[in-house]
C-alpha cells in the first residue's frame, strides 16, 4: 500500500507538471528550443498516451516471464518504428481511431485476465505503440531535434509503461474484482475516444 501510494503521488506530480507546461506560451519554447522536453512531455498530454501504455504495463505483469521481461521492448520497439514511419513521410491512415482501439483493448486484456503467448502478445503490443509513434512523431514541431525529441518521448513512454507495472505488480495481491474493473474502466474510456 506505501509503494501505491508513493505511485499515486509521483503520477499526481508529472500529470500537474504536464499541465503546467501545456498553458499558451510553453509550447513555443518546449518546440523550438527543447526538443528534448518536448518529447519528454508529449505522452503525458493525452490521456490517450497515458491509459495505454499505463494499461499495458499493468497487464504485462500477469504474462509469462519472457512477455513480462519484453513488454518494455516491445513498446519502445513499436514507438520508435512509428514515428520513424512518420518521418518518413509515409501516411498511414486511421491513427487516432488505432490509439483509441489500443486503449479499448488493453482494458479489455485486463479484464479478461488474458494471459496471451509472448508472440501474439508481444506483437499486439508493438502494434498498439506504433500507432503511438506514428502520432508523437508527426506531432514533433518542425526544426526538432529527431533524436532528441525521441529520447524524451521514449524516456516518458517507459516511465508510464514502468508505472504501471508497478501498479500491475502491487494489485496481483488484491482481489481480482478489481483489476477485472479497472480494465473494465479502461475499456469503456477507450471505446469512447473510438466512437468520438
Amino acid at each position: 500500500m506505501k509503494n501505491l501510494s508513493k505511485f499515486m503521488l509521483t503520477a499526481g506530480l508529472m500529470l500537474t507538471a504536464s499541465l503546467a507546461l501545456a498553458h499558451p506560451g510553453h509550447g513555443d519554447v518546449l518546440h523550438t528550443q527543447n526538443a528534448f522536453l518536448s518529447g519528454l512531455m508529449h505522452p503525458f498530454m493525452g490521456l490517450d498516451h497515458l491509459l495505454a501504455m499505463a494499461a499495458i504495463g499493468f497487464w504485462s505483469m500477469r504474462q509469462n516471464d519472457t512477455m513480462k521481461r519484453g513488454t518494455p521492448l516491445f513498446v519502445v520497439g513499436g514507438m520508435v518504428l512509428g514515428a520513424a514511419i512518420a518521418w518518413a513521410g509515409v501516411n498511414l491512415a486511421g491513427i487516432e481511431t488505432g490509439i483509441a482501439m489500443s486503449v479499448l483493448l488493453a482494458g479489455v486484456l485486463i479484464a479478461t485476465l488474458a494471459k496471451l503467448p509472448t508472440a501474439i502478445g508481444g506483437t499486439l503490443v508493438a502494434l498498439f505503440m506504433i500507432a503511438h509513434g506514428y502520432a508523437h512523431g508527426a506531432e514533433m514541431a518542425a526544426g526538432s531535434n529527431i533524436m532528441t525529441y525521441m529520447i524524451g518521448f521514449v524516456a516518458a513512454t517507459l516511465v508510464i509503461t514502468f508505472g504501471g507495472r508497478a501498479l500491475g505488480a502491487a494489485m496481483q495481491k488484491s482481489d481480482n474484482r478489481i483489476t477485472r474493473a479497472l480494465g473494465g474502466v479502461v475499456a469503456v474510456i477507450g471505446g469512447f475516444m473510438a466512437a468520438s
